[in-house]
């Protein structure tokens, strides 16, 4: 029994379950391509950054939107922006639990500002150090079910030690382009977010 294929199909669904109640709420136009519009933004940046194994901006820009727009948004550019960005370095079986990992980093980040209304540079690259860890352990979970035999402790254990090296440059990357970028992307998603409040038509909705 490959428990990896299990978990990928449990995925699959859950996603298609979680993507048509999103659909069936009165979504504006707006948010809809505002949504398309981070997610692509996110996706697409991870590609000219595809060299340098494990840094990218994705993960930050998922939190910042998160933050921004609040957690259900957030998940949801977090779980496209990984169909984006797969598009161009490759689907496969890892791509639900990647929308897995990015939706939930996105949904944190609405999170945080529940807590959080102001936060420094510091903190914003501290909360997205943790999510390059937190990121690649959902990852590593899914190499370790697919890909390793026999399924142990032992091995559960020596997967994420083999990874260590791995999963820090991902949060040192994520730390850098928050603190460097974190504010500025939270000010300029902000005011767009007041304009879109500002000029939305109240009946112009998608049932």
């Amino acid at each position: 029994m490959n428990y990896g294929v299990i978990s990928v199909s449990i995925l699959l669904i859950s996603f298609i379950c979680i993507f048509v109640s999103y659909e069936r709420q009165s979504i504006s136009v707006k948010e809809i391509s505002l949504i398309a519009t981070l997610s692509a933004l996110a996706g697409v940046s991870r590609v000219p950054f595809a060299a340098i194994p494990n840094v990218q901006p994705t993960t930050f820009l998922v939190i910042i939107s998160g933050y921004v727009f609040g957690p259900g948004f957030g998940f949801m550019v977090g779980g496209i922006a990984t169909l984006a960005s797969n598009v161009f370095l490759g689907q496969g079986p890892w791509t639900p639990w990647q929308m897995l990992a990015w939706g939930l980093a996105g949904f944190s980040g609405g999170i945080l500002r529940k807590f959080f209304k102001n936060p420094s540079r510091l903190l914003l690259g501290i909360f997205a150090f943790c999510w390059g860890f937190l990121f690649d352990y959902i990852m590593n979970l899914w190499h370790w079910l697919a890909f390793v035999y026999p399924l142990t402790v032992q091995s559960f254990i020596v997967t994420y030690i083999n990874s260590f090296y791995f999963d820090l440059m991902h949060a040192v990357g994520n730390f850098t382009f928050a603190y460097l970028f974190g504010k500025d992307f939270i000010n300029i998603l902000s005011r767009f977010k007041d304009r879109i409040h500002y000029t939305e038509i109240p009946n112009q909705k998608i049932d």
